[in-house]
């Protein structure tokens, strides 16, 4: 009787990981969001409020990806195969898109105006309005969110484990890249980093598209 408890909190352990890393790859992938964010940050300009926004934001979707799913799934089970093998397919192009950005010709973020001066500071209503059009206005998100985390999402033993775990990641990141981007200002100027970081996408995506497709 005793095992059962044990066996639970394993598997529960063993969904928040997956759903942590799985959350982790998806939200890490360098595009406008983040490097609104980590510009925010470097300025030290409403950065709890950006990094807010874009978790309470992916909290939601990823809410919604986790229960809409797995409502689609109960009327309609043949989705299932549908969604499975098209996450298998969006999951390795994301892979190789991250690798191709890794030894591809990357550059540095822009945090600057085009003249080389600082942008003017804005209130914290305009920052908040643009970090919500940068995350509800880009379909990028909810196929991240809502589409491929419910999907993977659904394809666990504990769904709703797996979804905390997403929801962590996005947290963590948000908050760490927001608040850690004024003293990691020089090395995420670098090129380098974010080859390296490029590639821990590649992996991640490819070890859990290997999951989703052997699963069964």
């Amino acid at each position: 009787m005793r095992a059962r408890p044990i066996v639970w909190a394993v598997n529960a352990l063993s969904a928040l990981l997956v759903g942590f890393a799985t959350g982790i790859g998806l939200i890490v992938a360098i595009g406008t969001q983040n490097a609104f964010v980590l510009r925010q940050g470097i300025r030290r300009e409403h950065v709890a409020v950006v990094v807010a926004v874009c978790a309470i934001s992916d909290l939601l979707l990823i809410g919604v990806g986790t229960a809409g799913i797995g409502i689609i799934f109960e009327r309609a089970p043949w989705i299932i195969q549908v969604m499975r093998w098209g996450g298998v397919a969006y999951l390795l192009w994301f892979a190789w898109t991250s690798l191709r950005s890794a030894f591809g010709s990357a550059s540095s973020l822009q945090l600057t105006a085009a003249n080389g001066s600082a942008p003017p500071a804005r209130s914290v209503w305009a920052v908040a309005g643009a970090t919500a059009a940068l995350t509800w206005l880009n379909p990028h998100v909810y196929l991240d969110t809502v589409v491929m985390l419910g999907t993977v999402a659904n394809q666990q033993a504990q769904p709703w484990v797996f979804a905390v775990g997403a929801m962590l990641a996005s947290l963590v990141w948000f908050a760490a890249l927001g608040f850690g981007a004024h003293l990691l200002a020089p090395v995420l100027r670098s090129p380098r980093a974010w080859r390296a970081i490029d590639v821990g996408i590649a992996i991640v995506m490819v070890l859990v598209a290997a999951k989703l497709a052997f699963a069964f």
